[in-house]
């Protein structure tokens, strides 16, 4: 059985201080299995015991993993004074305050981002070392050759000296306009453009379809996300 203290509980899934929360349960406006709990170290099943805070129901988790297809345009950060965030975009009922961005996606680079608030998860999802590759469809201006996918593969060197992991690369044509989709599992600065690039072929437009396993799901608009299933959590580091 997993507990955690009643005021932790509330803050995290109500999107408060722990301060706050502790406000709300001495107050008496917190619940616990249809009983008014006023001790902030009460300890709480978080598997079995139901909660709520004037009279909403919530449901208890630890954490929450949110897929998202980012739009262009939007900033891969918890917050920006001047620019609209990936954070920014998840609608209230799936907002907490400790929320970030997974990794991330350059600002006009669109597709899969996933948005949480556990660390270990991201920690284990972005190191190379766990070899969770994420799959890119790279719109380019020009052709990738068989010497330039084999560069690719066999883990290209950047002119300024960056040594890039060995990729998996897929060139193909989509009306008549070279395309190819690019497999990555590190996420250095601006890779796959700085990779195509040093072969002679520039990004028009990349999109983010996969991580592991995970594809994206192509129902949610640009902008739009949804709270993920455990199932979809456990692709993610299937290959």
């Amino acid at each position: 059985m997993a507990t955690q203290r009643l005021d932790k509980v509330t803050a995290l899934n109500c999107s408060v201080s722990r301060r706050d929360a502790r406000k709300l349960i001495k107050e008496g406006r917190v619940s616990v299995n249809g009983g008014v709990a006023l001790r902030a170290e009460t300890e709480i099943d978080t598997e079995n015991d139901k909660i709520s805070v004037d009279g909403v129901n919530y449901e208890i988790k630890e954490h929450v993993y949110i897929m998202m297809n980012k739009p262009s345009g939007v900033i891969s950060a918890s917050e920006d004074k001047n620019k609209t965030t990936v954070v920014d975009l998840v609608p209230p009922e799936l907002v907490r305050k400790s929320l970030f961005p997974a990794g991330r996606l350059d600002r006009d680079t669109t597709g899969l981002i996933i948005i949480t608030d556990d660390g270990a998860f991201t920690h284990r999802l972005l190191s190379p070392s766990h070899h969770v590759y994420k799959r890119y469809i790279a719109k380019l201006d020009a052709p990738l050759g068989e010497e330039s996918v084999k560069r690719l593969e066999e883990g290209i060197l950047l002119e300024d000296g960056t040594q890039c992991l060995p990729a998996r690369v897929k060139p193909f044509e989509e009306n008549g306009e070279p395309f190819a989709q690019i497999e990555i599992r590190e996420g250095k600065y601006h890779q796959v453009k700085r990779m195509t690039a040093a072969c002679g072929s520039h990004v028009v437009e990349l999109r983010r379809v996969k991580i592991g396993a995970l594809c994206l799901d192509e129902s949610l608009a640009p902008g739009e996300c949804r709270e993920m299933t455990e199932e979809e959590l456990s692709l993610i580091f299937e290959d």
